[in-house]
């Protein structure tokens, strides 16, 4: 067996996956790519699956999503294979992300900003970069792109700040910016977030700000409305969460939207507002 299914699936997410507003014969390519991400994802967050097991199991992976395979327990991987051959999208948003899971096998800590930002450039931008791909979008639109997805993820490492230090012994905080506060790590271990820990936090918010700045051109730029619709809606749970962040303590109780609140701020996004 290669993958190690955590119950997570779409529906769990806090961002629309392969939702309607999508071209109905695209969603199930959206699928099986949202399938392999999650399968690969769940292998790198096993606490039991020592870092080497992590290493292997994740190429094979990759193998299997570049060019195919017949072994049953790479079936994920080896339907997206076929959806990319399909659709005609490279298989390199795949291996990129692989490259970030395999590093989370090993590495636990990231130092700077940029080192955080270099990150999530291979563990969340790929995600936007397929989309872009599967709907034809024109490649001039990465960087955009990419600007949602580092948002985006800093913003679920913000939310699950004190599950990744307590269960994975994780930390997607610069260590220098705790250093310049005079605190490390531990820091995450209170009850709730110290002033010193939330300057660090609002620091991490700030980027996340102009990250959506520049995200926001992205919808408008789009040729397909589908994407750009759902596009609107992710920018503005992002942007909502983001805020929300600022104004409510991570590490205290998870910071997030309910299923009302998702709908309205879905809708905003939606109409524009």
């Amino acid at each position: 067996m290669v993958e190690t299914p955590s119950g997570k699936h779409a529906g769990t997410e806090n961002f629309p996956v392969g939702s309607f507003l999508l071209p109905k014969a695209l969603r199930p390519h959206v699928m099986r790519f949202y399938n392999f991400a999650r399968a690969i994802d769940d292998i790198a967050d096993n606490p039991e699956l020592p870092s080497s097991v992590k290493i292997t199991r994740l190429e094979a992976c990759g193998q299997a999503v570049t060019y195919g395979s017949d072994d049953p327990d790479l079936a994920t991987a080896d339907l997206l294979h076929s959806s990319l051959q399909d659709t005609n999208v490279t298989p390199q948003h795949c291996l990129d992300l692989i490259s970030a899971f395999q590093q989370d096998a090993v590495q636990s800590r990231y130092k700077t900003w940029d080192d955080l930002i270099d990150y999530c450039q291979r563990s969340a931008a790929p995600v936007g970069r397929y989309l872009l791909d599967l709907h034809g979008e024109d490649k001039a639109l990465y960087p955009a792109s990419d600007a949602l997805c580092h948002a985006l993820q800093v913003i679920n490492h913000l939310q699950d700040v004190a599950d990744d230090y307590h269960e994975m012994d994780r930390v997607y905080v610069p260590t220098d910016w705790l250093s310049d506060a005079n605190i490390d790590v531990s820091a995450i271990d209170a009850a709730s977030t110290q002033p010193a820990l939330r300057s660090v936090f609002n620091k991490m918010l700030g980027g996340t700000d102009e990250l959506l700045a520049l995200s926001k051109t992205l919808a408008p730029a789009m040729k397909s409305r589908h994407l750009a619709a759902e596009t609107r809606i992710i920018q503005k749970i992002a942007e909502t969460l983001t805020q929300r962040l600022y104004q409510q303590d991570p590490i205290a109780k998870r910071v997030k939207l309910s299923k009302p609140a998702m709908a309205i701020t879905a809708l905003k996004g939606f109409l524009h507002l």
